[in-house]
């Protein structure tokens, strides 16, 4: 398989604090990966300079073999909306539009058609078990199914690596399990993904469990 995203000697200091310290490490493109550690370890930190949400204080990042500039707000930003799908512990799905909507918003902000977007928008509310429930608003919904619509907005505009930090944080057992199968699915399909989590046996889950430990990673 090929390296999607790579880091070399990466460093990332706050104040006097040094967060990540001299990290390498290859993602391999279709790989499930998880990143375990306790509270303050980095495994967040790690994840959004991984997701160019955040920039090392040094060393090189590299995306599908190019090495990412990041003085280029447009390129990393096109990385962002084009290649990369974000779902987080926390929805932050838009109150006032429908499930639908919401999964369309990455669409049109692409420039896909509104008829179309419109009938991807349902095709990946399916894939996520939400046909039938397109037009209801987030307060409609369960959190697990509010979490789904926020898995189905990242698949919005199909891209290659899905990142994920604490995805279940705030999800029972069963919608948990739910969302793990999903992820177990989506990445057969080919697809990337990064997770971020403190629960070991979800970790599991993946094919490959990366542990972060004052600032440094090791493979499980």
């Amino acid at each position: 398989m090929s390296i999607i995203i790579s880091l070399k000697k990466v460093k990332k200091q706050i104040g006097k604090e040094e967060i990540l310290k001299d990290i390498t490490l290859e993602i391999k493109k279709g790989e499930f990966v998880s990143i375990v550690g306790v509270s303050g370890s980095g495994k967040s930190s790690l994840l959004y300079i991984m997701g160019f949400l955040d920039k090392p204080s040094t060393g090189e990042v590299f995306f599908e073999g190019k090495k990412i500039n990041y003085r280029n707000e447009e390129e990393l930003s096109t990385i962002r909306n084009l290649k990369m799908g974000f779902i987080f512990q926390f929805h932050y799905l838009l109150p006032e539009f429908s499930a639908l909507e919401n999964v369309m918003a990455p669409m049109l902000k692409k420039g896909i058609p509104i008829p179309e977007a419109i009938v991807k928008s349902r095709k990946i509310l399916k894939k996520v078990g939400l046909e039938g429930k397109e037009h209801r608003k987030p307060y409609q919904l369960s959190g697990g199914e509010q979490q789904r619509v926020a898995v189905a907005r990242a698949l919005a505009n199909d891209p290659s690596v899905i990142l994920a930090d604490e995805p279940t944080g705030n999800l029972d057992s069963r919608n948990t399990e739910e969302v793990m199968n999903i992820f177990e699915s989506i990445n057969r399909e080919g697809r990337t993904i990064i997770m971020v989590t403190h629960e070991l046996y979800l970790a599991k889950r993946a094919r490959r469990i990366l542990r972060m430990k004052d600032g440094r990673v090791e493979e499980l």
